[in-house]
């Protein structure tokens, strides 16, 4: 198996799959600033401090005191790795009116002085920069050709990994056109410019015994060094989680079935200029850091600290998030990147700042051709997708929906789409939401009103009746009308009771008087059968006695 030298390199050993063909030469070719120099110092001063392997910088062109000046804004001390003895550098000055064509013409001084110098420190790593201005006086192609293959079989010998830096030629990767057959790696880096937006990309051309991705990938040149950024889409086998994040409003967790977007999923919150959409996102990221998750939001169009001042008037305090480091806000202009840049320079951020949220404010500011857009945004849901991220999305549109042009597949991306609408009726224009679809989870169809105030974002219910949806006060005056309407259908009702009420006691009344009137009935009649029967009894005693004294006097 090949063995290979790390170079230290962000992103580069990944697309190398482990570094530089160790203890063989390779060649780092481009146009003029493109960046060769400072790809192999990097790589010399990464050995040195990294991997414990010295190096030696042998520069035609630059001398050691301006070298060191130039790669000081990378944070590299040349200086002080020299005064450690983990680093030589070289300055061999060639005037071309000093070389003479003959042909005992050959490098040997050079050998002895890049000996001398490798023996110094017993340096492991050795960079020559460039090749063109070792050989500006040849112009013999045999000589040419053979002094090329003895110094990369000189640097093969003594088992140095070593880097050849090269300019690049007309229809070919270099001047002579020689370096890149007898290397056995070619990296060419391409300083593109389009639209007036330069773009560094990256390209292994061959690697010889080993695998390597083949594509051009953007790499950054910073205050943080270089890194190369591998932003190929993703495989789909990213794993999935079923947890459940909060947005931090209330109403509009209802509107999901699980009360809120599951953890890593990628959500699209789009809407004319004016609706919130920033706002909600901000109540994404308050929820998210009041949970302790760490947020990274990537602005276009404001400041962190203007958005901040902005999100304070609906009660959120994104401030003492940012303060406790929770919450960085990294604020550039679309124009200030291409397309592949502002991608590469979001994943070392998220590489380096390791976010449970991610917000992109707005995606619809990025500009660049079709394809382009298509290809960037396919590869920001991919690599948040890929570490479990859960990303938020705002896209501004001029009619609130996507068009063909605009859509750029986003939409079909995302799994959750919030759409914001105006709704502009009866002088005055209210905020609404309704929610597109929502993969894995059901939620609400209904068009809800939101309102924004200081006590933070609420949801309320949009009315909806024969004349179709009303809000804002519309939607005040028609629930007054309905409350009016059922407080005189309550009063009616109250009437109708009392009126009910007062019949039964009428007819209550009338009941007891006819009962009393009964009753008298039946005590006079009790009364009267009484008398009648003292009045029989009395007729009968008489009728007795009469017949006794009758019976007497006979």
């Amino acid at each position: 198996m090949l063995t290979k030298a790390p170079t230290g390199i962000a992103g580069f050993d990944d697309v190398t799959q482990g570094g530089l063909p160790a203890g063989r030469p390779s060649l780092v070719c481009g146009g003029a600033g493109c960046g060769k120099t400072l790809f192999a110092v990097t790589f010399l001063v990464n050995g040195a401090t990294q991997f414990s392997e010295p190096g030696v910088f042998m520069s035609f062109e630059e001398r050691a005191e301006d070298l060191a000046a130039n790669v000081a804004s990378l944070g590299y001390d040349l200086d002080g790795l020299v005064a450690q003895g983990k680093l030589t550098i070289d300055h061999v000055r060639v005037e071309r009116s000093e070389i003479e064509e003959a042909g005992e013409y050959d490098l040997e001084g050079l050998f002895v002085r890049l000996a001398y110098a490798v023996d110094s420190i017993k340096a492991k790593r050795v960079v020559l920069d460039t090749v063109e201005t070792l050989f500006s006086g040849l112009s013999d192609a045999a000589i040419l050709r053979s002094e090329l293959r003895r110094l990369f079989g000189w640097l093969k010998e003594r088992g140095l990994t070593a880097i050849i830096t090269g300019e690049r030629g007309e229809g070919q990767l270099t001047r002579q056109g020689l370096e890149e057959y007898v290397s056995d790696c070619v990296v060419l880096l391409d300083n593109r410019v389009e639209d007036q937006i330069t773009t560094r990309r990256l390209r292994v051309v061959k690697y010889r015994g080993s695998a390597h991705g083949s594509n051009e990938y953007p790499f950054l040149i910073d205050d943080a060094g270089i890194s190369v950024l591998p932003v190929t889409s993703a495989d789909l086998d990213y794993a999935v989680s079923s947890a459940v994040v909060s947005t931090g409003i209330e109403g509009l967790d209802a509107m999901f079935g699980p009360g809120g977007f599951y953890q890593g999923s990628s959500i699209l919150i789009s809407g004319v200029s004016g609706t919130g959409k920033t706002t909600i996102g901000s109540s994404f990221i308050d929820a998210a850091c009041r949970r302790g998750e760490r947020c990274l939001s990537f602005v276009f169009e404001e400041s962190g600290a203007q958005i901040c001042r902005n999100v304070r008037s609906v009660g959120l305090d994104l401030a003492r998030h940012v303060e406790s480091g929770l919450l960085r806000f990294e604020a550039a202009r679309p124009s200030l990147f291409g397309l592949e840049m502002h991608l590469a320079r979001m994943q070392r951020d998220i590489d380096a700042f390791k976010p449970g949220l991610v917000l992109i404010d707005p995606v619809s500011a990025l500009r660049g051709p079709v394809n382009e857009l298509q290809a960037t945004l396919l590869r920001m849901v991919d690599m948040l997708k890929s570490r479990g991220i859960t990303a938020l999305f705002t896209s501004l549109r001029t009619d609130g929906t996507f068009d063909q042009v605009g859509d750029l597949g986003l939409s079909s991306l995302m799994d959750a789409w919030v759409k914001l609408l105006d709704v502009d009726a009866n002088g005055e224009r209210t905020r609404t939401l309704y929610v597109i679809k929502a993969r894995g989870m059901s939620h609400s169809n209904q068009v809800r009103e939101f309102l924004m105030s200081s006590a933070g974002i609420r949801l309320v219910d949009a009315y909806v009746g024969p004349a179709g949806v009303l809000t804002g006060t519309a939607r005040v005056v028609q629930e007054a009308q309905e409350e009016a309407d059922a407080l005189r259908r309550r009063q009616d009702s109250e009437r109708r009771r009392r009126e009910v009420v007062r019949r039964r006691q009428s007819i209550e009344r009338q009941i007891a008087d006819l009962r009393a009137s009964l009753d008298m009935a039946e005590e006079e009649e009790s009364l009267l059968l009484s008398h009648e029967e003292t009045r029989d009894s009395l007729l009968s005693g008489g009728r007795d006695a009469i017949a006794a004294r009758r019976s007497a006097a006979e």
